[in-house]
């Protein structure tokens, strides 16, 4: 396991740079909460339009695996971190030689890549889904194995519902195979759940731990759709799940903030993923804890003490995909925009746009947050909110 050499240096205060690999809206939370705290961030995307890139002090508009940009990264920052996991492990890995990165490369190549998740996952004792590892057409199980009906998903690069395919039988796992082009995947039994739930945490270099509210998720077309925080259902299974979590972030020595997505399937839990960067699902803390997940994620990549993952306000987070947007060919890219009153004039609503250039279909715009002391309430809000905004329509 690679540790990270620099894990006992000194706490790197303001008005440090700070680096971050990846432009997205993660990075542009990340960018605003350095900012607050009196920071300062180069980004490095290789997207001109990039929602972190525009607000950030210096953007390295080059691509993820460029030395000569990864070098300026190293000697202009005090610190790196990264706001999703298909950044290459090798560049996070130069980048670790001279500076200190947070998370670790050995974290991120095991999360950007389901067979070594999965089977980290099963070797530290974490209950998952049964699984197959396939390799070749010949890996497939045959019709009568108890794995089907299963998922097929290709083991890198497949987030957000992609990279998957749903099969009956050994003859449409061969087919998803060949779609795939036979690249390595994971076969996973398909399972009845009873809901989904997640945990993002943040744990510092000296192993303190951060345990946000376990959120409950649904989502449409495997796209997270609404968090509800803290979750509904017993709560001996959100207490359990946050033990789980710690857990992962324990085996990993892990540093920065982690998501960690479950299944619960006959009333017990089953980990489905891990996503080693603050996580959708724990937007809400923005809105209804004292720290959010992005100011944890600046503290542990400096060495600071982390803050409070209190929550204040039971939250419901809805996301706004660009399918909402009105589709209208002869208009410049986000004219026209969605009836934004229905949302804006409720007073418990906190709004975030994530500043991108062009609505498409499945593609994360922003999200809304309704906190109320009563959760209850706020889901009533939010679901009403959701309905007029057309979302799932």
């Amino acid at each position: 396991m690679n540790h990270n050499i620099h894990d006992q240096i000194p706490v790197i205060l303001p008005p440090a740079m700070l680096g971050m690999l990846g432009g997205g809206q993660l990075g542009r939370f990340f960018v605003i909460a350095a900012h607050e705290m009196g920071y300062k961030v180069t980004v490095l995307d290789p997207d001109t339009n990039s929602p972190a890139g525009k607000i950030a002090d210096v953007h390295i508009c080059a691509a993820f695996d460029d030395k000569a940009a990864l070098l300026k990264l190293a000697n202009t920052c005090e610190a790196i971190s990264t706001e999703f996991e298909n950044v290459p492990a090798d560049s996070l890995s130069f980048l670790a030689e001279t500076k200190p990165v947070r998370p670790s490369a050995y974290s991120v190549a095991i999360a950007q890549h389901r067979v070594s998740e999965k089977n980290f996952l099963k070797h530290a004792g974490l209950p998952v889904a049964p699984f197959e590892v396939i390799n070749e057409v010949e890996d497939l199980p045959v019709d009568d194995s108890e794995i089907y009906p299963a998922i097929l998903k290709v083991a890198r690069f497949g987030y957000d519902g992609k990279g998957q395919v749903r099969v009956k039988n050994q003859h449409e796992a061969q087919l998803a195979f060949m779609q795939f082009e036979r690249e390595e995947c994971v076969l996973e039994k398909m399972l009845k759940l009873d809901y989904e739930v997640s945990v993002v945490l943040a744990r510092d270099v000296h192993g303190n731990v951060a345990t946000y509210p376990t959120s409950e998720n649904s989502h449409l077309n495997g796209i997270l759709d609404v968090s509800i925080a803290p979750a509904r259902g017993r709560d001996a299974i959100s207490h359990q799940a946050q033990k789980l979590a710690i857990l992962v972030a324990e085996k990993l020595a892990y540093t920065g903030v982690l998501g960690v997505e479950f299944f619960v399937c006959n009333g017990e839990l089953l980990v489905n993923e891990m996503a080693p960067r603050p996580h959708n699902s724990g937007h809400y803390t923005i809105d209804a804890c004292v720290t959010n997940q992005f100011e944890q994620q600046v503290r542990a990549m400096t060495g600071l003490p982390l803050g409070s993952a209190r929550q204040h306000s039971s939250a419901v987070m809805v996301n706004l995909l660009g399918d909402i947007w009105p589709a209208d060919v002869t208009a410049a890219p986000i004219q026209l925009q969605p009836e934004w009153q229905h949302a804006l004039n409720n007073p418990q609503l906190k709004m975030h746009l994530y500043g991108k250039q062009e609505a498409r279909s499945g593609r994360k715009m922003g999200h809304f947050t309704v906190i109320n002391v009563s959760r209850d309430e706020a889901i009533k809000q939010a679901m009403q909110i959701r309905t007029d905004l057309n979302i799932g329509e």
